[in-house]
């Protein structure tokens, strides 16, 4: 049976270290569980052991301590096993694409939506479903109701691959003996997913009280004044008198972004932020705090410089920062990259500069991905001048996949009978759920069309589309009598043909 062999040759000394497979394999899982590659995790445990031994030499700790790590062996067969084992627990590292039993998984056993489903497959896989089952029965059997799971899951997807046992049940026992009843612990941990990632223990317990005291609209019941906590406890109080929302507030408290840590760096912070005119209701508001937080002043001069040397003014500058915060993150290379992209779809500095005042988002978009959006709408039979109209009037065009743009085309042209010229026309379309919003109108137009309630074919592609329900319902459905149950139901998704 081969053997995993560490040596280290010192002056005096040459030693040769093994693993003890009973104490190695569980970490060996940790760490493949959040996405470290076979290769990485054993580079990890020999490096732990190294410094341990190294260390133990230092300190001439030699006869008795390096005689037990001398005795520590482990089989390659062992530590492949463990690895095989925790295999089904891989991230979105060994498969960017997503999973496709763990799509199905998620549709089925949590009603997710496919969309959303391959959303979270790209951030955690698995191959069957033996770990994520035992995490949804411990949670069903908490009280947790699916639409609960389901919300925690979309924000936490890494939580289907703990163990059920050894990690996750231990973290729920703790919340239960705070006092919390079954609906209590459900209802904190649906709006605060993450907090199950905290250590069992002060932290665990110190968030959850936290998190509690907020949901309850009170004042703090707790003094909050020892641990490394202290200050980002502090400064979401702060924000909490704000009157920033939960949400916000808990992505703050649970996460380890910096905004919230410290003091004097806070105060200046928000102070900063506060008289830009942000709104502390909006999420954009702590957007904004990231950003400022972690870019000194003279920083932001340059990215600010950066863009004046484009073409934009000062003040365009700053009413990007206010539509958009993370505008000012990007590096002057990226930056300069998107520019040169959109000239070469055929878009002239004004026009770029037009699109990046509407949507700056597009900013973040790489080089390729533009590109490849060219490509996708002259297969699907525009010119390269209707793309330019296109995303100069929805700039968001570029961002959406290949598949989900043809699918839209396909219903609309060569389904639904509209010319492509609407489409141009009307490129927002594109950003339209086709079962939501684009099935179910068109269902109502054809049964209006059939029966001769609407004539000259088709109506104007933005009548359809670019409204709210209730003013779609106004024009289209509550003027046809007895028809308006049978077109409510097609809205309502009861009958889609």
């Amino acid at each position: 049976m081969g053997l995993v062999t560490l040596s280290i040759d010192r002056p005096i000394y040459k030693y040769s270290f093994f693993f003890n497979p009973n104490t190695s394999i569980n970490e060996i899982r940790v760490y493949r569980s959040v996405g470290l590659r076979e290769s990485s995790c054993l580079v990890f445990v020999f490096v732990f052991v190294f410094v341990l031994m190294y260390s133990l030499i230092l300190h001439g700790r030699r006869s008795v301590e390096l005689q037990k790590w001398r005795n520590l062996r482990v089989s390659l067969n062992i530590l492949q096993n463990a690895f095989a084992f925790s295999n089904s627990f891989s991230s979105a590292n060994v498969n960017p694409q997503g999973n496709t039993f763990t799509v199905s998984y998620l549709v089925e056993s949590l009603g997710l939506t496919t969309k959303l489903a391959e959303s979270i497959s790209r951030k955690v896989t698995f191959e069957d479903k033996v770990n994520p089952d035992s995490v949804l029965n411990l949670l069903r059997s908490n009280g947790f109701e699916d639409s609960q799971i389901s919300r925690i899951v979309t924000t936490y997807p890494r939580l289907l691959v703990e163990d059920a046992e050894t990690s996750l049940r231990p973290k729920l026992q703790a919340l239960q003996h705070r006092g919390a009843s079954s609906s209590e612990l459900a209802e904190i941990v649906s709006k605060v997913p993450k907090i199950l990632e905290k250590r069992v223990g002060k932290s665990l317990s110190l968030y959850y009280d936290f998190v509690k005291d907020i949901m309850q609209q009170g004042k703090l019941s707790h003094s909050w004044t020892e641990g490394k906590v202290k200050n980002r406890i502090r400064n979401i109080s702060v924000l909490k008198d704000l009157g920033v929302p939960q949400n916000l507030l808990f992505s703050l408290l649970i996460s380890r972004c910096q905004p919230v840590c410290g003091k004097e760096k806070f105060d200046e912070t928000l102070k900063k932020v506060v008289d830009m005119g942000f709104d502390p209701t909006k999420s954009k508001f702590v957007e904004a705090l990231h950003v400022v937080y972690e870019m000194s002043d003279k920083t932001i001069e340059e990215k600010v410089n950066v863009y004046k040397r484009l073409g934009f003014s000062e003040e365009d500058v700053w009413k990007i920062f206010k539509k958009w915060p993370f505008f000012l993150k990007f590096s002057e290379k990226k930056i300069a990259q998107t520019f040169e992209t959109l000239k070469k779809c055929g878009l002239d500095e004004e026009e770029v500069l037009s699109v990046l005042k509407l949507r700056p988002e597009c900013i973040r978009s790489s080089e390729e991905k533009i590109l490849e959006s060219v490509d996708t709408f002259v297969g699907l039979g525009f010119s390269r001048d209707e793309y330019k109209i296109m995303i100069k009037r929805f700039p968001q065009c570029f961002g959406y996949s290949a598949e989900s743009l043809k699918k839209k085309f396909e219903f609309l042209v060569k389904k639904m009978k509209w010319p492509p010229e609407a489409v141009v026309l009307v490129p927002s379309v594109f950003g339209y759920s086709l079962e939501k919003r684009i099935l179910p109108r068109c269902n109502v137009i054809k049964v209006l069309l059939s029966k001769g309630l609407i004539r000259g074919g088709n109506p104007p592609m933005s009548s359809v589309f670019v409204c709210t329900d209730e003013e779609f319902v106004s024009r289209y459905v509550m003027k046809q009598g007895k028809l308006v149950p049978e077109l409510m139901a097609m809205l309502t998704g009861q009958r889609v043909s």
